[in-house]
């Protein structure tokens, strides 16, 4: 909360000296609405620290081991994690963090252990499980990464075409903020993407694990910033080990008389070919970004307040990024 406090006040600074420029011979009246506006802003700060520590507060958090839908295995939560289950999960998705139900899915959700749902400087692992079948894993040691991040960025270009005209900002792939590592003994992809929402200066990090098994993969989707990206990485190999895929459906138990070949390969989970709607990108919504987005559109309220005891034209909000929730709509 120091962070978006600070953000704030600078923008209540820097809007400050406009105002004192514009209308000289009113420097005090000036100085007193500037006063009332840090004020306000402040205030908006502290109903939102109560509104995220009550969220905090009913949030019921598990520890241990965890098993999956459909008894395909278990997850053991790490030590200096804990695990929210897939109801809570889905509600912090959709309702507190705005994704669509049609774009992701969950079983839950590991975050470390002193980091809330509301927090703006952590990080968290959505779980998923898509049952496309057995993935074959012969390409693993073929693929020319470079090339294929050219591939997916060509596509991306594409996509946002099609994201404006929706009404949603683009997404831009800057490149690899971890290159793409399968580990063949342990069935384990992984591989981290630096990503850019738009005009937002602050890029998003993408980290992916995916975890092979007889039926289907289990999918980890890290939500974090790319400074926290050192991080995600020095927790990695605790989340690697959360799974154990009970007897029959690891990976050593395909049949190929009986069980379905996935249509994908190695080289295809990376290029984003499963789970492939904007779920995967829904997702990236980093810890915080909803967060600051509603703070910054309370200033913005605020700011036309403060122009129109000036008489300055007002200027509409209603500019704000599709699906950000202003703070009168929670609060």
């Amino acid at each position: 909360m120091k962070k978006i406090a600070l953000v704030l006040i600078t923008g209540i600074c820097l809007l400050s000296p406009s105002l004192y420029a514009t209308h000289t011979h009113k420097t005090k009246p000036v100085a007193r609405n500037a006063s009332l506006a840090e004020d306000s802003v402040l205030n908006a700060i502290a109903s939102y620290q109560f509104y995220a520590d009550s969220v905090e507060k009913s949030v019921k958090y598990q520890h241990g081991t965890i098993p999956l839908d459909s008894g395909i295995g278990t997850i053991q939560i790490p030590e200096g994690f804990k695990y929210i289950d897939k109801q809570q999960a889905e509600h912090i998705l959709y309702d507190l963090w705005h994704n669509r139900k049609a774009d992701i899915s969950t079983l839950g959700m590991i975050l470390p252990e002193k980091s809330g749902v509301l927090s703006d400087s952590s990080f968290a692992f959505n779980i998923e499980y898509s049952d496309i079948g057995y993935v074959k894993d012969d390409d693993a040691d073929k693929i020319d990464y470079n090339d294929l991040l050219k591939q997916m960025q060509e596509e991306d270009r594409q996509n946002n075409i099609d994201r404006v005209k929706e009404g949603y900002q683009p997404i831009y792939l800057i490149g690899w903020a971890t290159k793409p590592y399968y580990d063949k003994e342990r069935k384990i992809l992984h591989w981290a993407k630096e990503l850019k929402f738009g005009n937002d200066s602050i890029h998003t990090l993408n980290y992916n694990v995916r975890i092979l098994g007889r039926k289907g993969v289990l999918v980890l989707n890290a939500i974090a910033t790319m400074d926290q990206l050192k991080n995600v990485q020095t927790n990695l190999p605790k989340v690697m080990n959360i799974v154990s895929f009970s007897d029959g459906n690891q990976y050593k138990d395909f049949n190929p008389s009986i069980d379905k070949v996935a249509a994908w390969t190695i080289g295809g989970l990376v290029a984003g070919k499963i789970l492939a709607k904007v779920g995967l990108w829904a997702v990236i919504l980093k810890f915080g970004k909803v967060i600051v987005l509603a703070i910054v559109g309370a200033f913005a309220a605020l700011r036309k307040r403060i122009a129109a005891l000036f008489g300055r034209k007002k200027k509409d909000d209603d500019d704000m990024p599709p699906g950000v929730i202003r703070p009168s709509d929670k609060w």
